[in-house]
């Protein structure tokens, strides 16, 4: 069975992109390739159990073990030597991507205090769109009980075209409320 964001997108957005865009073929139409959940965490290298508090904190909101980013190269100001963990990221693709994507449109969002809606301004000028989220409390996935500390994260939407315009049409029609604009109802 597929995800319900999934055949919205196949039976309903990728229609009227390619009549809004004009695209013949559908390979060109634009569709969502990608997500990426990135968690910096500088402080790992003197707690290891914020480290094990982040990890299992994004594998609780991806539904997928992430990697530990490890520095590449030793920097004294930060006090950091190579090899020290840094950070944490998922990637998620195919059905996780489009059950996180559900569920960071019409659960996690709404849930955000005094949300006004996403900056429109985050795109990267080659059709990706990044959003920092300030507290992972938003996800109900997360169990308040068991957070060492509040982090944010990064989430960048990966899209397969290069225009942000486009990938800006794609991520509306899925669901997205930016700001300014009249969300469409999934």
């Amino acid at each position: 069975m597929k995800p319900r964001l999934q055949e919205h997108y196949e039976q309903a957005v990728r229609p009227k992109l390619a009549k809004e865009f004009g695209f013949n073929n559908v390979h060109q139409i634009p569709r969502l390739q990608k997500i990426i959940v990135n968690v910096g965490v500088g402080e790992a290298s003197r707690d290891a159990k914020l480290l094990d508090s982040v990890v299992e904190a994004v594998s609780a909101i991806a539904g997928q073990r992430p990697i530990v980013n490890r520095a590449r190269k030793a920097i004294s100001n930060f006090g950091l030597r190579a090899g020290m963990p840094v950070g944490v990221s998922v990637t998620l693709r195919s059905r996780h991507m489009w059950e996180f994507m559900d569920r960071f449109v019409n659960v996690a969002v709404p849930r955000v205090r005094d949300f006004r809606g996403l900056a429109m301004r985050s795109f990267d000028g080659r059709g990706n769109y990044t959003v920092g989220v300030r507290e992972q409390v938003i996800f109900p996935e997360v169990d308040y009980d068991k957070i060492q500390k509040i982090h944010g994260m990064d989430i960048t939407f990966v899209t397969s075209t290069d225009k942000d315009d486009e990938a800006l049409a794609l991520l509306r029609e899925l669901g997205m409320p930016f700001r300014g604009m009249e969300p469409v109802a999934v």
